[in-house]
């Protein structure tokens, strides 16, 4: 039973302490115009990612925003895969 409530307990957390997704769409947009294609929630080093992946004109771009503070962490050109 323990178990259980743990991964409530952290449920919870995560959910409470952790931006949305269409929050970190909007900060992902500020800095890489263009159309969302995808959007990732994922670990990275310990720490809960938004990869969001983002068309342009010129190409494709993922950008890292940090679940926990919507900072940009990364933002790299793809190749065009898409």
């Amino acid at each position: 039973m323990f178990y259980n409530g743990y991964y409530s307990l952290w449920d919870g957390y995560w959910g409470r302490y952790r931006i949305n997704s269409e929050t970190a769409i909007q900060i992902a947009l500020q800095q890489v115009p263009g159309q969302v294609i995808k959007v990732e929630l994922d670990d990275e080093n310990g720490f809960l990612v938004y990869e969001i992946d983002i068309r342009t004109q010129t190409g494709v771009y993922e950008v890292h925003v940090n679940a926990a503070t919507g900072q940009i962490l990364k933002i790299e050109r793809e190749d065009d895969r898409f």
